[in-house]
C-alpha cells in the first residue's frame, strides 16, 4: 500500500521504517492541507498528528484514502460523517502518555500556586523582591476533577500525594476506584461549588462543547482556578474572560484554546477573516487571554515528552500494520 506520513520528524521515521517491506513510504515535514492533499490523490493511507487539517474539503482529494492513522487520542478534528460515507476507516491511540499530561497539569498548578513565572522573570532580572509573589499550599485544597479516565485518575493520585481532597464528576462513575484511591463523586453543580481548583479531562464532542460557560462560572467559588489540558471546545473563552474580570476565576492555566490551530498561522487567520469560516469571537478572546497576566498558556504541550511520543508512534504503526494484514484494530466508532 502506498502510505503518506504528515508532520514526521527525522527521528520518528525510524519507527515506521519496519513499514517499508510491503509498503510504500512516503514521509512529509509539513501537515496534510488543502494546498497539498491533491499531490496524495493515490495514496491508501495517511497518519497524521495534531496540525494536519481532516475536513471534508481536504478528504475530497484523497479518492483512494482506505485509512486514516490519527496520531492522537481524540479524533473530532476529522469529518467523521465523510468517512463513514466513504468507507474510509479511522484509528486513533486510545490511551498514551497519562501520567504526562497529568503532570503537566501539576505544572500549571505549581506555576500559579507559587507564582513561578513571576519569580523566575524577577530574578532573571537582577530583582530579588518577594513583593506580590505570595503564593498558596495545595495541601487541603479541594481539587474538582472533570472525567475520570486514565489522565484523570493519574491526576487524582498525584493531587493525593499533595494531600489535597479531591472530588470529582464523570458520566460514568467508577465506585470502586473511589473508595479505593480516597475521592468522591459529586454532581457537577456541587463540584463546582466546592472546587479550589478545577481541572477538565473529557473529549471534545458536541455534548461537551461550551461545557464550562457563563452558568458553570457563576457557580463556582470566588477566586476559583480552571486547569484545561484537554480539548479548547471545553470552555466558553468568552465567559472564561468574563469570569477572570469579575474575580470569580483568579487564573487558569491552558494548553488548548479553541481557536488555536488558527492562531498558529496567520495566512490562515486572514483566510478566515475573509471566509468567514471561523468563530472571530473566540479568536479575539484568545488573543486577549494570551495577554493577561493571570492565564498561564502552553502550546498544546502537555503530551510532549519522548515517553509519550514514543507510546504514539508505536501504537500508530502497529494500527497500520494490523489494516495492512486485513485486521484492523484501535478504530474509532
Amino acid at each position: 500500500m502506498k502510505i503518506a506520513i504528515f508532520e514526521a520528524e527525522p527521528w520518528e521515521q525510524d519507527l515506521f521504517s519496519r513499514l517499508d517491506r510491503e509498503n510504500e513510504i512516503l514521509f512529509r515535514k509539513e501537515p496534510l492541507s488543502i494546498s497539498n492533499a491533491a499531490g496524495f490523490a493515490d495514496v491508501q493511507i495517511i497518519s497524521t498528528f495534531i496540525y494536519s487539517s481532516l475536513g471534508e474539503d481536504v478528504l475530497r482529494l484523497l479518492p483512494s484514502l482506505e485509512l486514516i492513522a490519527t496520531r492522537s487520542t481524540g479524533f473530532d478534528h476529522i469529518a467523521l460523517g465523510y468517512c463513514r460515507d466513504h468507507d474510509i476507516k479511522i484509528s486513533n491511540v486510545p490511551s498514551y502518555g497519562s501520567c504526562t499530561v497529568a503532570e503537566h497539569v501539576f505544572g500549571l498548578i505549581l506555576t500559579i500556586s507559587r507564582r513561578l513565572t513571576e519569580a523566575i522573570d524577577r530574578t532573571r532580572s537582577g530583582n530579588f523582591s518577594l513583593e506580590g509573589l505570595k503564593g498558596f499550599d495545595l495541601h487541603g485544597k479541594v481539587l474538582g476533577v472533570i472525567g475520570t479516565g486514565n489522565i484523570g485518575l493519574c491526576v487524582i493520585r498525584i493531587a493525593r500525594g499533595f494531600d489535597m481532597e479531591v472530588v470529582a464528576f464523570d458520566v460514568k462513575r467508577r465506585d470502586d476506584i473511589a473508595r479505593g484511591m480516597g475521592f468522591t463523586y459529586l454532581d457537577m453543580s456541587e463540584l463546582l461549588r466546592r472546587s479550589d481548583i478545577i481541572t477538565l479531562h473529557v473529549p471534545a464532542s458536541e455534548k461537551t462543547r461550551n461545557l464550562i460557560s457563563f452558568d458553570q462560572f457563576e457557580i463556582m467559588k470566588q477566586g476559583a482556578i480552571i486547569i484545561n489540558t484537554s480539548r479548547g471546545s471545553l470552555v466558553n473563552v468568552e465567559a472564561l474572560l468574563s469570569a477572570l474580570a469579575g474575580g470569580r476565576v483568579s487564573a487558569a492555566g491552558l494548553d488548548v484554546l479553541p481557536e488555536e490551530p488558527v492562531i498558529r498561522e496567520e495566512a490562515e487567520l486572514l483566510r478566515s477573516i475573509f471566509q468567514r469560516r471561523h468563530n472571530l469571537e473566540a479568536l479575539l478572546a484568545d488573543q486577549v487571554l494570551l495577554r493577561m497576566r493571570n492565564v498561564y498558556i502552553t502550546p498544546h504541550s502537555a503530551f510532549y515528552t519522548q515517553e509519550a511520543l514514543l507510546d504514539i508512534l508505536n501504537t500508530t504503526v502497529e494500527n497500520i500494520e494490523a489494516f495492512v494484514r486485513g485486521s484492523p484494530m484501535n478504530l474509532v466508532p
